[in-house]
């Protein structure tokens, strides 16, 4: 069930992405603020998803350290910063926050037996950061 619900939670990520280049920002600049507003807060959601996901670990943990609960503050944190800016640059936060946590949990994930969850992170995290990514090139800021 939670390989079905993780690649699921990809299609909004690819979705808004696609949108953002339908929906032009010379045509219909409401509207394409609000898609790319939408793919910022559902990033923005999945990141701090990724940080809780420690304090689970630590909760979990015989001997928990410190650092899995200040870990697990600071992608929400990260997060909410990126999802206040505006959503074209939020974006871009949230590619380089899924990125980190990815990174992180290589080196915890192991430690706590969930690697096995690895190869699943891996491909959310090429798929949502991509997703971002693409939909930044998509608002035309890039030029």
């Amino acid at each position: 069930m939670a390989l079905r619900l993780g690649y699921l939670g990809m299609v909004p990520f690819a979705v808004l992405a696609v949108l953002t280049w339908i929906v032009r920002p010379d045509t219909h600049p409401d509207e394409h603020w609000y898609v790319t507003f939408f793919l910022s807060s559902y990033a923005a959601v999945s990141v701090a998803l990724l940080g809780g996901i420690h304090w689970g670990l630590g909760f979990h943990s015989n001997a928990p350290t410190p650092m899995a609960f200040i870990w697990g503050v600071i992608p929400p944190a990260v997060s909410w910063i990126g999802a206040v800016m505006p959503p074209h640059r939020g974006l871009i936060v949230h590619a380089i926050m899924l990125i980190i946590c990815y990174l992180v949990d290589r080196k915890v994930y192991p430690t706590e037996k969930a690697a096995d969850w690895l190869t699943m992170r891996f491909r959310l995290t090429v798929v949502a950061s991509l997703s971002c990514l693409i939909a930044v090139a998509g608002t035309g800021t890039l030029k």
